[in-house]
């Protein structure tokens, strides 16, 4: 399937106010239609006639993004203040509950004003609870949690999360972040009260794997830019950072056996601007970075196709000797590795080896979509020869959904970014390689890639996939897509969704933030909350209610018409 492309406008939108603390983004969520959920609002939580929060805003126990998969309101609030210590209790893994409590303590500070220590529980007998505080639990015993399941349990004395593993502590976090007012967010200090609704909550998610990709290739986007998307999709228990490090118009990761290719294949970008790449120090910062929020990285190189970068900066990649010049444009389909040459497979080996040994995470991604210039033929020896090489370095293959036209490894996941107009065989085969154990990752480009317009009105953006606007977006479910577009495939193929960002026209954190916001929640949203908790009408108005805290953070967003915002 091609996708088709034009000739994109870039605006320049106006300069972001300032950049977001530590972790991104967060939600004030206030609309009731969470199944289980009973509380009720305490104050005008839209503010007075005059638009200004009122600091008697209570959000009902629940009302977040992701949907919790269990709520039970009731009994009191607990609320902040300057004597709330942040105990943690972690046994032997002490150490690993007291860095998400301290991120905890780095997220309330500013706002509130209050010293917030974070401090290990007392010893004895778990009577500490008696006393004002925020309790911070890793219990081996959770097994019901999972691995980044957690339970949150509010009452006028205290608060306390509970989880098996750090990730639940961490994503825990982002709930009871969500039950305080936008003004949190902010880097000044803010008037209270800081209150979160009473009652518990009991959340797990329903996909293991739920990603955003954030293509650095046709535009680069720097380190910090980079930290700051995943500040944002930490919020929304995103748990997968996919980065898109080559393409035809750059390079962005450096490899010391083949050094051209960052310098020369990284010098350029669409439209021709300087471009730019990762050092290893710099690309061993930011898997590290997204760790502590809990995200795993996957690094992908697209091949054969998508490889104009590297075919300019090494000749010899090229089946005539001859290196192309670099690219600036936005068509695809037009670039191949060498398929017959060893030397690609040389070329191959030493980039994956590389890239390997930085990345701690199970995946590599090696592309596999628009190989045009490659015959079926080349791309199934291409395929059985690259496979392997990646289980060689320690990692299970990734790629786009076009790897099922080859023999996909065992254990393999596609990445299937199909459209309702996909063609039926195409859809074969992949459930056919779903039956034969592939794994799926769902990122149809008609509902959730983020670079698809809104409406024809979007200056950003493109529309090959057609206009994906909110609703669109979050309005359907994984496994009921699975079973409609790809009849056959196994349910329990489905690893979970993953919500792409391609960066034609996406040339900063202000575009970034424009197309992913409103549309990344609700993807999120799919990933981790269950099926019984879907429902546009409650949805839309949770949706709404973000806006100001996303503007006490300095982020734009697009203000959907399809959104009741306040």
């Amino acid at each position: 399937m091609t996708r088709i492309r034009g000739n994109p406008r870039l605006p320049r939108l106006p300069r972001m106010p300032r950049t977001p603390r530590m972790l991104g983004a967060a939600l004030l969520v206030l609309a009731v239609g969470i199944s289980g959920v009973a509380a009720t609002p305490q104050g005008n939580a839209q503010g007075d006639a005059q638009g200004k929060e009122s600091p008697a805003t209570l959000v009902p126990l629940g009302q977040v993004v992701p949907a919790p998969a269990s709520v039970a309101a009731g009994g009191s609030p607990y609320e902040i203040t300057q004597r709330t210590r942040i105990r943690i209790e972690g046994g032997p893994r002490a150490r690993e509950a007291r860095a998400v409590g301290r991120q905890l303590a780095e997220i309330l500070r500013p706002a509130t004003g209050y010293p917030l220590p974070v401090l290990p529980s007392p010893p004895g007998p778990p009577g500490w609870g008696r006393k004002d505080g925020i309790r911070l639990a890793l219990d081996p015993r959770a097994n019901d949690l999972g691995a980044e399941g957690y339970r949150l349990t509010s009452s006028r004395k205290s608060v306390t999360l509970t989880a098996r593993e750090p990730a639940g502590l961490f994503h825990g976090v982002q709930t009871l972040r969500q039950q305080l007012p936008p003004r949190i967010e902010k880097d000044t200090r803010q008037r209270g009260p800081w209150k979160i609704a009473g009652g518990t909550i009991k959340d797990v998610p329903r996909f293991a794997y739920r990603g955003a990709m954030l293509d650095v290739s046709r535009h680069f986007f720097t380190v910090e830019q980079v930290k700051r998307y995943i500040d944002q999709l930490a919020l929304y228990k995103v748990n997968t950072l996919h980065l898109h490090l080559s393409d035809d118009q750059g390079w962005r990761i450096a490899i010391d056996s083949w050094p051209r290719l960052a310098t020369h294949g990284g010098s350029t970008q669409v439209g021709g601007g300087p471009g730019g790449y990762y050092t290893k120090a710099q690309y061993k910062h930011l898997v590290a970075y997204a760790a502590s929020r809990h995200l795993e990285v996957v690094p992908e190189i697209d091949m054969p196709g998508h490889t104009n970068a590297a075919l300019s900066s090494y000749a010899d990649l090229n089946c005539d000797g001859v290196a192309p010049p670099l690219y600036t444009g936005i068509e695809v389909g037009f670039s191949s590795l060498c398929v017959g040459k060893e030397i690609t497979y040389d070329f191959v080996d030493d980039v994956i080896r590389e890239i390997a040994a930085l990345t701690p995470g199970r995946y590599l991604h090696i592309g596999g979509d628009e190989a045009h210039q490659t015959t079926p033929e080349d791309y199934a020896t291409f395929m059985a020869r690259v496979q392997p090489v990646v289980a060689k370095y320690g990692k299970t293959v990734m790629g786009w959904h076009q790897l099922a036209g080859a023999t996909p490894a065992d254990g393999a996941v596609a990445q299937y970014w199909g459209l309702d107009r996909t063609s039926p065989e195409e859809r074969a085969e992949v459930a056919e390689a779903a039956r034969n154990g592939t794994g799926l990752v769902l990122s149809p480009a008609d509902r959730i890639y983020l670079d698809m317009k809104y409406d024809e009105d979007t200056e950003l953006g493109l529309g090959w996939a057609g206009f994906v606007e909110v609703r669109r977006s979050y309005d359907w479910d994984p496994a009921e897509y699975l079973a409609t577009r790809l009849p056959g495939a196994p349910a329990s193929a489905l690893k979970g969704v993953e919500a792409p960002l391609w960066s034609e026209t996406i040339e900063n954190s202000r575009h970034i933030e424009y197309m992913a916001f409103p549309r990344l929640p609700g993807v999120a949203e799919l990933g981790w909350s269950p099926a019984a908790t879907h429902d546009w009408d409650g949805y839309k108005v949770r949706l709404a209610a973000q806006g100001p805290r996303w503007e006490a953070l300095g982020m734009d967003y697009y203000r959907s018409p399809q959104v009741p915002w306040p």
